[in-house]
C-alpha cells in the first residue's frame, strides 16, 4: 500500500514552532510514499528561518506578498508531483496512521478526494459554554458529523485531500476565497467541492480513523473570535448560494441544530451550551444577511 506518492501541501503566514511540529508529525507516519511543500505566504523572514532549520522538507515556496490561503494553495499544486495532493496545516499534528488511512480510500472506494476527522488538541481547558455542535468553529469536527466511512460534501481543509488530475483540472482553489491577511471570508473548500460535484458526480469520501489534531490556541476560545468567525462563516455561504450553490448541508445542519441539539440541551439543563448556540447562529445569521446586503450593492 506504498505505491502511491502523495504531496503534503502546508501553507504557512507566520508560525515557525508550530509549523516545525506539524511536519514532524508527517515524518512520523507510517506511509512512507510522500513529499511535504511548504508555501511561506508574505514572510521572508520565516522563509529563510524554515529554508535554515534543517527539518525535512522536499519543496519550499515563497510568495513574496500575501496571497492568502487559496492562491498559496494554488501555488504548491502547480509543484506536486504526487498522484493525491493532500493539505494539512501549520497548527496541526497528524495521527501516524493518518496518510495510510487517507490513501486506502483510494483503493478501496475509487476515491477522487478524501477527508478525515479533527479533533481538537486544547493547549487551554475547554471552555464548558462550547458545545460540540459547535467545534467547526475552532476547525474541528463537530458532533452530527458522520461516524463511519461515507461520502461528504467535504471537510476541513487541514485533512483534505484530492487526486492530482482532478484538482488541476478545475485549476485549484478560487483565489477570492479563503483567508488572506486580516480577512476571514472562508469556504474555499466547500466551493471547490460543490464544483467537483458538478463537474465529477462525486463527493468526498470521509474516513474518521484519518485522525488529525488541531491545537486550540487559548486566543480562539475568546467570545469575541467565535462570534466574529461565526458572522464570516454566515456570510460566506452567502457568498457560495450567489455562486448558485445550495448549501443544503447547511440548512440539515440548521434543522438538526434547532430541533435535537437544543430541546437535548434545555432538557439536561446546559444553560450555557445553549446560549451559544443560540447566540451563535444569529451571529452566523447576521453574517448572512449582510453577505446578500453586500451582493445586492455590488
Amino acid at each position: 500500500m506504498q505505491d502511491t506518492p502523495v504531496t503534503i501541501i502546508i501553507c504557512v503566514h507566520q508560525r515557525y514552532k508550530d509549523l516545525i511540529e506539524a511536519i514532524e508529525s508527517l515524518r512520523r507516519q507510517t506511509y512512507s510514499n510522500f513529499e511535504v511543500i511548504v508555501v511561506v505566504d508574505g514572510n521572508r523572514e520565516l522563509y529563510d528561518r524554515v529554508l535554515n532549520s534543517g527539518v525535512e522538507i522536499d519543496k519550499i515556496i515563497l510568495n513574496e506578498v500575501n496571497l492568502g490561503l487559496s492562491e498559496s494553495r494554488n501555488r504548491g499544486i502547480k509543484v506536486a508531483e504526487g498522484e493525491i495532493i493532500a493539505f494539512f496545516d501549520d497548527d496541526a499534528i497528524a495521527d501516524p496512521e493518518w496518510l495510510g488511512e487517507l490513501v486506502k480510500m483510494y483503493e478501496e472506494h475509487d476515491a477522487i478526494a478524501a477527508g478525515g476527522k479533527l479533533l481538537p488538541l486544547w493547549l487551554k481547558k475547554k471552555p464548558i459554554f462550547l458545545p460540540e455542535e459547535y467545534y467547526w468553529l475552532i476547525g474541528a469536527t463537530h458532533r452530527g458529523f458522520p461516524e463511519e466511512v461515507c461520502e461528504v460534501r467535504n471537510t476541513f481543509g487541514s485533512n483534505i485531500s484530492f487526486r492530482s488530475d482532478v484538482i488541476k483540472s478545475m485549476g485549484g482553489f478560487r483565489s477570492e476565497m479563503g483567508l488572506r491577511g486580516g480577512g476571514q471570508l472562508q469556504g474555499e473548500e466547500t466551493e471547490f467541492c460543490e464544483r467537483m460535484q458538478d463537474k465529477f458526480g462525486k463527493g468526498v469520501i470521509y474516513n474518521p480513523d484519518a485522525i488529525v489534531y488541531h491545537k486550540i490556541f487559548p486566543e480562539r476560545l475568546r467570545m469575541r473570535f467565535l462570534l466574529r468567525r461565526a458572522f464570516w462563516q454566515g456570510y460566506s455561504k452567502q457568498m457560495m448560494r450567489g455562486m448558485g450553490y445550495l448549501i443544503e448541508e447547511e440548512r440539515g445542519y440548521l434543522k438538526q441544530l434547532l430541533f435535537k441539539s437544543v430541546p437535548s440541551k434545555l432538557k439536561r439543563g446546559k444553560v450555557g451550551e445553549l446560549g451559544f448556540i443560540l447566540v451563535c447562529t444569529a451571529s452566523v445569521g447576521l453574517g448572512y444577511l449582510y453577505g446578500y446586503i453586500d451582493q445586492r450593492r455590488g
